[in-house]
C-alpha cells in the first residue's frame, strides 16, 4: 500500500548535473513536430538551479510539453504532454512520470489497473457517535499526551500539514481545528485551494492521521495529541492510493508557502514499493523531494514522515545533488531533513510491519498492533488502524505541542529537543515475533539511539515540560 495503515482485520551525480546545465537531447527540434493528440502524461522535471521560469517553460515547450507549474525556489516543474517521446526529448535523467510507469508495468506484465476506490459516505455530524472513548486511546497514554494536553493543548498559531488524502471537514472533532483557508490539493502537482480539491473522497486515511493530532478535547469521541493546534488539509494521495512526486512536492512547498510549522506525511512517494534498485528515474524522484524538503525546512518546517510499512531495514537517503545510494530508501522517510517515525505497539515492541534502521529512524510512536490498533477519526464517526501511519501523526503532534510551548524553535531546535526528550527504548533481546527460532530483524545500536527506536518513544509530557516549570515558579 502506499498510504501506510493497516485496518483491524503506498541524485544528481555528475552526470545529472552536466543534463541540467545542457537542457533536452532534441533541443533543436521545432515545437511545431509536437504531437497534438493522444493521453497527456504529468511529469516532475528538474533543471539547474537558478533556471528562471522563463527558461523553464521554453525547454519544455522545445520537449513537447506544457508547463503545469514551476518552483523556481527548488527548480522544479511539472509538466503534461501526449507526446510519449517527452522524456527522452526533455533528458531522462531530468523528467520523471510515475502516470507512465504504471502504464508501462501494467502493459508489460498484464496487470490490470488499480480500480478507484468506493466514494466515502458525507459526514452528518448529527450522527457521529457522542460518547468519549479516551479509554480506548492506550496510545495517548503511551507517549504521555493526556497529561501534557492538561497543561498546554497547543496554540491556534500553530499549524500542522495533513499531507495525506483529505481531512473530513464535517468531523465534529475536526471541524474546530481546521484551518480551511490554508488547505489545498496538490494532486496535479499545483496547489488548488477550492474545497473540492483537498476534501476526502475515497480514502478516510487522511482523517484518521488528523484526529490522531488534533481532535478535539471535548468530552465526545478521541481527542488528539495537540487538540488546541489547527491542521490543514494538503491532499496529496489520489483516488487510488498513489502519491505522485510531483504532489508530494507541491505538498511541501505549499506548507512551507503557508509558514506551517509542522508537517505529517504519513506515505511514501510511488510508483515503486521501496527504492532498493537505484537507476536514474529514483535519482530524479529522489532530488526533486531532496529538494523541496531542503527548501521547506529552511523556510521554517519540520517535517515528519511514517518509516514504512514494509518491514525493511532502511538506509539514509543522499542529500540533494548526490547520486550515491545503497539499500532501500524510504521517499521521503529517509531524507536527512525528515523526522522518520518507526512504529510499535501497546507492549512498547516494534510491530512486525515497521520499516527500521540505524541513522534512519529518529523516534518512535504508537503505530498499533492487529487487535489492539489506534483508534481516531474516520468519515462518520471513529475507527482503530495500524501502521506507521498512525505513529507518525503522534510525533507530529508533540512536535505541536513543543512548537506551541516554545514560538521561537526553528525546524532544527524542534528536532533536536524532540530527539533528546525521547524515551530510550533498548533494543530486544529477542525478537522473534513468529516464534520459530528465527529472529524477525536484527536491531543495531544502543539503548539510547537504535535502528528499531531511534531515539526512542516521542513524549508529549517533556514537550511541555517548561510549561510546568514556570507553573511551579
Amino acid at each position: 500500500m502506499r498510504v501506510l495503515a493497516r485496518p483491524l482485520v503506498a541524485l544528481g551525480c555528475a552526470a545529472l548535473v552536466i543534463a541540467l546545465v545542457t537542457g533536452p537531447a532534441d533541443a533543436d527540434e521545432a515545437s511545431s513536430t509536437c504531437p497534438s493528440a493522444g493521453r497527456a502524461l504529468r511529469y516532475v522535471t528538474v533543471f539547474a538551479r537558478g533556471t528562471t521560469q522563463a527558461e523553464a517553460e521554453s525547454q519544455i515547450t522545445t520537449a513537447c510539453g506544457a508547463t503545469t507549474v514551476y518552483y523556481p525556489q527548488i527548480a522544479v516543474g511539472v509538466a503534461t504532454s501526449p507526446d510519449p517521446r517527452f522524456g527522452e526529448r526533455f533528458g531522462a535523467d531530468r523528467a520523471f512520470s510515475a502516470q507512465a510507469e504504471r502504464l508501462a508495468t501494467q502493459q508489460n506484465l498484464a496487470v490490470k489497473p488499480t480500480p478507484a476506490r468506493s466514494e466515502l459516505p458525507q459526514t452528518d455530524p448529527a450522527k457521529v457517535p457522542a460518547a468519549d472513548r479516551a479509554d480506548e486511546q492506550w496510545d495517548m497514554k503511551a507517549i504521555n499526551a493526556v497529561a501534557a494536553r492538561a497543561v498546554n493543548p497547543g496554540k491556534r498559531s500553530v499549524v500542522v500539514g495533513v499531507l495525506d488524502s483529505g481531512v473530513d471537514p464535517a468531523h465534529p472533532d475536526l471541524a474546530p481545528a481546521l484551518a480551511a483557508d490554508e488547505s489545498a490539493g496538490c494532486l496535479t502537482g499545483a496547489p488548488d485551494t477550492s474545497p473540492r480539491a483537498w476534501v476526502p473522497t475515497t480514502s478516510a486515511h487522511g482523517t484518521h492521521v488528523a484526529g490522531t493530532i488534533a481532535a478535539a478535547d471535548d468530552g465526545k469521541g478521541v481527542t488528539g495529541v495537540a487538540p488546541g493546534v489547527r491542521i490543514a488539509s494538503v491532499k496529496v494521495i489520489d483516488d487510488r492510493g498513489y502519491v505522485d512526486p510531483e504532489a508530494a512536492v507541491c505538498g511541501l512547498m505549499w506548507a512551507a508557502k503557508q509558514h506551517m510549522k509542522v508537517t505529517n506525511s504519513s506515505f511514501f512517494v510511488d510508483p515503486w514499493s521501496l527504492s532498493c534498485a537505484h537507476n536514474k528515474d529514483h535519482r530524479v524522484v529522489r532530488e526533486v523531494l531532496a529538494r523541496a524538503v531542503d527548501y521547506s525546512t529552511s523556510a521554517g518546517t519540520l517535517n515528519i514522515a511514517a518509516a514504512t510499512n514494509e518491514a525493511v531495514n532502511l538506509t539514509p537517503s543522499p542529500r540533494s545533488g548526490s547520486a550515491k545510494a545503497t539499500g532501500c530508501e524510504a521517499l521521503p522517510a529517509g531524507l536527512r531533513d525528515v523526522v522518520a517515525v518507526s512504529a510499535v505497539g501497546a507492549d512498547r515492541i516494534k510491530a512486525g510491519y515497521s520499516s527500521y534502521g540505524l541513522g534512519v529512524i529518529d523516534v518512535t510512536a504508537p503505530g498499533g498492533d492487529p487487535g489492539e490498533c489506534v483508534l481516531s477519526t474516520v468519515p462518520g464517526g471513529y475507527a482503530p488502524l495500524c501502521g506507521t501511519s498512525m505513529a507518525a501523526p503522534h510525533v507530529a503532534g508533540v512536535v505541536a505541542l513543543m512548537a506551541s510551548a516554545h514560538p521561537g524553535y526553528g525546524p532544527r531546535q524542534l528536532r533536536k529537543t524532540l530527539d533528546a526528550q525521547a524515551q530510550p527504548i533498548a533494543c530486544p533481546d529477542d525478537y522473534d515475533l513468529t516464534g520459530d527460532g528465527t529472529q524477525d530483524a536484527y536491531c543495531a545500536g544502543y539503548e539510547g539511539y537504535n535502528g528499531f527506536y531511534g531515539h526512542g518513544m516521542a513524549d508529549a509530557m517533556a514537550a511541555v515540560a517548561p510549561a510546568v516549570r514556570s507553573l511551579a515558579g
